[in-house]
């Protein structure tokens, strides 16, 4: 991803997970207020190209509402995924405050900085956010043997 693309992740992250957890509560729903139409309604034609099945139509909307939480929880799963980059306490500290949906100013008020250094560290975090960071989970360096040799 690029660092536009993480930036506006690190801007959507609250609401998106909020999303999320709403889109996921109203999902487990079966379709209340799903009824026939009865009386005249019932005899006239459907308008052309539209389906007149509202368990169909209900269907339809509910697949676009999985997709749009999928395409969330993906924005999502990748900013946490790359959160072990960022090592130094003050980025970490801004980026979590970030992620809360909280404001430069607010950040800096309670950091005591300013707004203008809050922006610089966000976009230092951006730039470690963006490097090259292989997509798998995180695994401790001390794990990571590197003085083994082959046996080939």
């Amino acid at each position: 991803m690029n660092k536009k693309e993480i930036e506006q992740i690190l801007k959507d992250y609250h609401w998106m997970i909020n999303s999320i957890k709403i889109l996921r509560d109203s999902m487990k729903d079966a379709g209340e207020g799903l009824t026939a139409q009865y009386g005249v309604e019932a005899s006239l034609p459907k308008p052309k190209g539209v389906t007149g099945d509202p368990i169909y139509r209900e269907y339809l909307r509910r697949e676009k509402r999985w997709k749009k939480i999928e395409q969330y929880e993906r924005k999502v799963k990748m900013i946490q995924d790359r959160i072990h980059v960022i090592q130094d306490e003050r980025e970490f500290e801004v980026l979590h405050w970030l992620l809360d949906g909280k404001s430069y100013r607010w950040i800096a008020m309670h950091m005591g900085l300013s707004h203008s250094h809050i922006r610089r560290l966000k976009d230092s975090i951006v730039e470690k956010l963006a490097g090259d960071v292989p997509n798998v989970p995180y695994v401790p360096k001390d794990t990571i043997s590197t003085k083994e040799k082959s046996a080939c």
